[in-house]
């Protein structure tokens, strides 16, 4: 097991300035590479080091681990997972619990994760591994509705006087990742705990960007210092990443190859690079996306047909036409001058959202989806395409991790 140095400089951070942390529920490792990201003093100079990671999914803990080597990486159940040697040996914690369950696209679906899934306790594993570990600080990612939920509360109460966690102090916001030079509108709920022995709690990044440009950190957070600055406009998806992409049509396979780099056989490893691959859309999924314009969607469809095989066919669907209310994002087009809308796991299917090409007629591809996250294009990935896509859309965005990162560090600096 890889442990930070046991001698510590005055401020309590370790005298070799490594900042050691454990990622819960890690998936790819989205949050760690965001923490890696963090490189105050030139490249390869992140203070922060994984020393241990748990996955449930094992494609998914393969692919933390071909990137994380200096992370103990197990793929096991938390609940049976032993926090104890790490027990005073970490400084951060973090982590983003499953949360289907507090997922708005299930709210009024009976047959979809309710408030009261299993997978919404596995908040109270997180609890554990802090309780038992106590680092400095410890963050928590989750849906933007887990602030409105019992167990943020049950939270609350843990870390408040009496409480398993009372020597910790809690603040929580939703972060938007495009307010920090995502290009990705994508809203958390982040909970940052500071233990109490290091004084004044650690509070949540300003944002860096704005949808509205001149816009200042002093007029949206309502700063009394009296410090502002004019904020960056939003950063764009055709900018940040398909200026970037290639032109080529996708393929639709990945390449044959397999490895195991924790003993189980899975295909990979695959560089972000090469997860340019789609699907094989039918004819009529061809004329559909011809048919929408950019930042169009459904909508567009309506009284529209095309030539499909030889035949006039129309559109649009009777379900889509009976419906003008809902989700304006099905079969959407995405926007080239603003960020893309929150990438989940099945970014690849356009009947799920605003996944379309904004200038090409497909759906975007995993590498597309991968540098929206803000992956880097060396980063190894281990699964099938549904696996890869799924850890793709699971992961906290890099860009958001690195702001949170630099917030850290500047705080165990202190």
């Amino acid at each position: 097991m890889a442990t930070n140095k046991t001698d510590r400089t005055p401020g309590g951070t370790p005298a070799d300035s490594t900042i050691t942390v454990v990622d819960l529920f890690s998936g790819a490792g989205g949050f760690s590479a965001g923490f890696r990201a963090y490189e105050p003093a030139g490249p390869g100079s992140s203070p922060f080091r994984s020393v241990a990671a748990v996955e449930f999914d094992e494609a998914a803990a393969a692919t933390y681990a071909a990137n994380f080597g200096s992370a103990h990486v197990a793929s096991v159940d938390i609940a049976t997972w032993d926090p104890v040697p790490y027990a005073g040996k970490v400084d951060v914690i973090m982590g983003g619990p499953p949360c289907q369950g507090f997922s708005a696209l299930h709210r009024n679906n009976p047959e979809k994760p309710k408030a009261d899934d299993p997978r919404n306790r596995l908040w109270a594993e997180y609890v554990r591994v802090v309780q038992a570990i106590q680092p400095k600080i410890f963050v928590l990612e989750n849906v933007d509705r887990f602030l409105t939920s019992q167990e943020f509360q049950s939270l609350r109460e843990a870390t408040s006087e009496g409480g398993d966690l009372a020597n910790y102090t809690l603040r929580s916001a939703i972060l938007n990742a495009a307010d920090y030079g995502v290009p990705q509108a994508r809203r958390r709920a982040i909970v940052i705990a500071t233990r109490e022995d290091l004084g004044e709690p650690l509070e949540h990044p300003r944002p860096t960007h704005s949808r509205d440009p001149g816009a200042s950190t002093q007029a949206r957070l309502g700063d009394e210092d009296g410090a502002s600055s004019e904020l960056l406009p939003w950063v764009s998806v055709q900018r940040a990443v398909f200026d970037h992409t290639p032109a080529e049509t996708p393929s639709v396979d990945l390449p044959d190859r397999t490895d195991k780099p924790l003993g189980v056989v899975l295909p990979g490893p695959y560089r972000t690079t090469e997860l340019h691959i789609g699907r094989n859309p039918t004819a009529l999924s061809l004329a559909r996306y011809r048919a929408i314009p950019e930042g169009g969607n459904r909508h567009d469809l309506t009284g529209k047909t095309a030539v499909v095989h030889g035949v006039e066919t129309y559109l649009s669907t009777p379900s889509w036409d009976k419906h003008r209310t809902g989700s304006g994002d099905v079969m959407g087009r995405m926007h080239a001058d603003r960020p893309a809308v929150t990438i989940r796991t099945e970014f690849y299917k356009p009947e799920k959202g605003r996944y379309l090409h904004p200038t090409h007629d497909r759906p975007i591809t995993h590498y597309e989806a991968a540098l929206i996250q803000g992956f880097p294009p060396d980063f190894q990935w281990f699964g099938s395409k549904v696996q890869i896509a799924r850890q793709i859309g699971n992961a906290v965005p890099i860009g958001l991790g690195k702001v949170l990162a630099r917030a850290i560090h500047e705080r165990l600096e202190r």
